[in-house]
């Protein structure tokens, strides 16, 4: 065999593709990183973050006055706070449940909910369709334990165990060739008790959203007596939902035809008011031929009227003095009740007049009402707000009002291009006017008359279609939290073996919420196996 040793040329490595730059650890693909945060959105703890995070984001909705709820409070507390009030504008705290940034966390803990509760359904579905676990090779290692000794066979010790079991609404495992043991296990209701606890916050998130959508909330100031058609045009202040349409609104009528106050005569809280009553007539269609008969309803604080789907709540009253003025040719140029705001519980209000029709000028009042005038000293004050000694006190105004420059508010007086009138000496003049008293305005500008004092109501009428679903929302929450509070989830096995010529019975379970007792549970499962067949003593061992 003969061999070549000539030199032989070098062959050339394939030249190989360059490979993409490998990823650094940690950098994932878009797929990847969506993948995160879905599993990040849905894991409970950003669940109960969010729901966290949603009770504080409604908090500025109960400490601040919402413009949906009572406008004329959201008004005063706007003028009492000019320098905050276009900051809490900007951040929409004057309507916190109608923002984009509520709106968000809203949403975001209904996807999180849902993708909690979808995945734990799915677990715990094939969770109850296994069977409870095999035995335990040694029982007496189980913190809690029994055994006792009998002539009885093992399969009449295991056949009744499994029949006692059942008896105790334990689910048993089917028998195993070669195993002298019966497994049971209970309380598989405690997780559906926490999932029927996670699905009751969808159902009332679902029901304050169709509330929020299909519904609507008004406002109105009514004078006693006073007639009110439920169309927009009656409502000082009205907030719709998204999706409201006007045919939704319910053609009822009602007037209130008169308001009992129950003031306190006595002790700390004296001359405060506990008790409210507005006597109500309506009628649920009160037009045309469809017109129903009129019924009576005492509307009260908490216990509003309804009238098919909407409810009429009674939430706040005042006084609505009664004020005519003349002006310089001898005309009434304004009449009638004019509703003055409370200020304090003792319901000292404030209020204003704007005479329009004047001639030759306009004229406007400003000023406060006393329920209860008393002179302190020379400082004028209201003791409370029962009309005991009613007092007009009220600057005067001439010129132009404003109101060609547009909708202006009816409590608030537009004094730019009006002066105020004073009198001889230079000061301010005061009209303070008792019941049926008239004052003359100097310059011609006509009189002043207190006719009398009226009282108000503040109504509040809404319609909330999806509050029967947040109410079977709220029962099923109760519903869920008792099944996982009380629910104790439970296994139990017996375990029976020939030893010295007689059948060594061992009894242990297992509470698998922790901290429960099963001692007494073992008792009661080792008596009713043991019975009144067993030939010898019980020999109870236990830790």
């Amino acid at each position: 065999m003969s061999t070549d040793l000539s030199p032989q040329e070098p062959q050339q490595e394939p030249q190989q593709e360059p490979r993409e730059e490998s990823r650094q650890g940690g950098e994932l693909t878009v797929g990847e990183l969506l993948r995160w945060a879905w599993r990040q959105l849905t894991s409970m703890r950003t669940a109960l973050i969010l729901l966290l995070v949603l009770a504080l984001a409604a908090v500025p909705g109960s400490v601040i006055p919402q413009q949906g709820v009572d406008a004329l409070k959201t008004t005063q507390w706007q003028e009492r706070h000019p320098d905050l009030t276009p900051v809490y504008e900007r951040l929409g705290l004057f309507d916190v449940y109608d923002t984009p940034w509520f709106a968000a966390i809203y949403v975001l803990l209904m996807i999180s909910l849902i993708g909690c509760i979808i995945p734990r359904t799915l677990v715990y579905l094939r969770a109850i369709k296994a069977p409870p676990p095999r035995a335990p090779r040694n029982l007496t290692r189980l913190p809690d334990h029994a055994s006792y000794r009998t002539d009885e066979d093992t399969d009449a010790v295991l056949a009744r165990a499994r029949e006692v079991l059942r008896g105790r609404r334990y689910r048993v495992r089917p028998p195993d060739d070669g195993d002298a043991a019966v497994s049971s296990e209970r309380g598989y209701l405690r997780e559906v008790g926490n999932l029927v606890f996670h699905l009751s916050v969808i159902v009332v998130l679902v029901g304050f959203a169709v509330g929020g959508l299909f519904g609507y909330k008004g406002g109105v100031i009514l004078p006693v007596g006073t007639p009110f058609s439920n169309t927009l045009t009656q409502y000082d202040d009205f907030v719709p939902g998204d999706l409201f349409t006007g045919e939704d609104m319910e053609p009822f009528c009602f007037t209130v035809d008169d308001f009992d106050v129950e003031w306190l005569k006595d002790g700390p809280r004296a001359g405060m008011s506990q008790g409210f009553s507005a006597d109500t007539r309506y009628q649920e269609d009160c037009t045309g031929a469809d017109a129903t008969e009129e019924q009576r309803y005492d509307l009260r604080v908490n216990h509003p009227l309804a009238i098919g789907d909407t409810e009429v709540f009674l939430i706040g009253h005042g006084y609505a003095p009664v004020i005519t003025v003349r002006d310089g040719e001898g005309e009434v140029a304004y009449t009638g009740p004019t509703v003055f705001l409370p200020q304090d519980q003792t319901l000292f209000s404030f209020g204003v007049v704007k005479a329009t029709g004047a001639r030759p000028v306009q004229v406007g009042l400003e000023g406060v009402f006393y329920p209860t005038f008393v002179n302190v000293e020379g400082d004028p004050a209201n003791l409370m707000g029962e009309l005991n000694n009613p007092l007009l006190s009220l600057l005067v105004y001439a010129g132009d009002l404003g109101l060609d420059g547009g909708a202006q508010s009816v409590y608030v007086l537009d004094k730019d291009n009006a002066e105020q009138v004073t009198t001889p000496d230079g000061k301010p003049l005061r009209l303070d006017l008792q019941e049926g008293e008239t004052a003359e305005l100097p310059d011609g500008l006509g009189s002043v008359t207190f006719e009398g004092v009226e009282e108000w109501n503040r109504l509040q009428i809404s319609r909330t279609p999806g509050k029967l679903v947040a109410l079977a929302g709220v029962v099923l929450a109760l519903i869920g939290l008792l099944g996982s509070l009380f629910i104790r989830p439970r296994r139990v096995w017996v375990r029976a073996r020939r030893v010295d010529g007689g059948t060594l019975v061992e009894v242990a379970a297992l509470d698998r919420s922790g901290g429960g007792d099963v001692t007494t549970e073992i008792d009661e499962v080792v008596a009713a196996l043991r019975g009144d067949t067993s030939s010898s003593t019980r020999d109870e061992e236990s830790t």
